[in-house]
């Protein structure tokens, strides 16, 4: 497996397009189409936020099909909290979408992101609709991952080149997020292709279990949003042998691409929470279970006290043992080890009493490492964040506006 520079149209198969139609004040691209040249077996999972959106309702049917072979997606209107008239919407770009691309409905996904409350001005998605599929090309990858966009600062994309089988395969995603991040499901919209064979039931597996190391191992803001998405479309032009079960020969190298992919991901739309200015990794290990560990992790990373802390470069050790100790994690204090940047403060539940000058250079730097065994277990987890700043709060008291 090899890191490749690509986009959702870099498997074979996969044409894209985004386009500008108006529906952001900005003027910047806001309506998307992706779509295989033939169906796809496809896997995905979505917010479990009661409080989903019309367009997650449409795709939860379309991700109950084995097969699928398009998305249609737009920003700057989450078409969330819209009623019946935000259904027929949803239903009315599906159905759009499906036309233009002569599929069948049930074989286009819709997504939707940006503010909550509004109804879609579908005059203006329509023309979209129809301009995207218009410029669908192998090319346009990019305009299409900027279309996706809401607050982010930076494009999101990833890629790699794996063999199974003897043939050479592809995936790449693409994904849009920045604040209202926080597990269950995908925490932001994310799309991946790839032309490996693999059968509908195991990639809706595969699926899943790669959200749970990726995506759901992400928090900004511990909020969930009401149109969170994953969806993978999986074509088989790579001609490999069909994986057909977890227990096939290739079904490891594939789960590792795509695993790959997610996680660069998920790790890219923590550096980009929204105003940050440290991205954190939280490792915790020495757990008595493998969800007690992320449970822990959650706890820390969550934590305004330490967010804000690693943003003013202070190494306050004792608000992650306090998160860790509230988290309801087993543990063991007086077992209990930390580090920041590889620097050991605590051990045995005791300030190591290092001179706090000394993390002086690891508190400057940008991305940022912790480590606390728990001293219960042998299970651990990592999840990915990052700090909160005075941009946070401006970014987000101004989001309506």
């Amino acid at each position: 497996m090899k890191k490749i520079d690509g986009w959702v149209t870099t498997p074979q198969g996969f044409l894209a397009a985004g386009v500008k139609a108006g529906i952001k004040a900005s003027g910047n691209h806001d309506v998307a189409v992706i779509y295989s040249t033939v169906p796809a077996a496809t896997g995905a999972v979505f917010t479990q936020n009661k409080m989903c959106a019309a367009p997650v309702l449409v795709s939860r049917k379309v991700a109950a099909k084995p097969y699928a072979q398009a998305i249609v997606v737009n920003s700057g209107c989450a078409n969330a909290c819209t009623g019946e008239q935000g259904l027929k919407d949803a239903e009315s770009m599906q159905a759009q979408a499906a036309e233009l691309l002569g599929v069948e409905p049930e074989a286009v996904y819709v997504c939707s992101t940006g503010v909550i409350g509004h109804f879609m001005p579908m005059d203006k998605v329509a023309q979209g609709i129809a301009d995207a599929v218009d410029a669908m090309d192998e090319s346009e990858g990019e305009s299409c991952a900027m279309a996706i966009q809401t607050t982010d600062t930076f494009i999101k994309h990833a890629a790699y080149e794996f063999e199974i089988g003897g043939k050479t395969c592809k995936i790449a995603g693409i994904a849009k997020g920045a604040g209202m991040i926080h597990p269950n499901m995908a925490t932001m919209l994310t799309f991946l292709t790839t032309d490996a064979a693999v059968a509908p039931d195991v990639l809706k597996r595969a699926v899943k279990a790669a959200a749970d190391k990726s995506f759901n191992m992400v928090v900004v803001d511990g909020d969930t949003s009401t149109n969170d998405s994953m969806i993978v479309l999986a074509n088989g032009l790579a001609e490999n042998e069909i994986i057909l079960s977890e227990e096939h020969p290739d079904y490891p190298a594939f789960f590792e691409a795509l695993l790959a992919c997610a996680q660069d991901l998920a790790k890219m739309i923590a550096r980009d929470g929204e105003g940050a200015t440290k991205f954190l990794e939280v490792n915790v290990c020495g757990a008595a279970t493998w969800d007690e560990a992320k449970t822990a992790a959650m706890a820390i990373a969550k934590s305004p006290l330490v967010k804000t802390a690693f943003f003013g470069k202070d190494p306050n050790w004792g608000r992650i043992v306090c998160a860790a100790g509230y988290s309801g994690a087993a543990m063991q204090p007086d077992k209990v080890n930390l580090e920041i940047g590889g620097v050991r403060l605590v051990e045995h539940g005791m300030n190591c009493n290092i001179p706090l000058e000394s993390l002086k250079d690891i508190m400057e730097q940008h991305d940022i490492s912790m480590k606390i065994d728990l001293g219960a277990g042998s299970e651990e987890a990592t999840v990915w964040t990052c700090d909160f700043s005075y941009e946070y709060v401006k970014i987000n008291g101004e989001y309506h506006t």
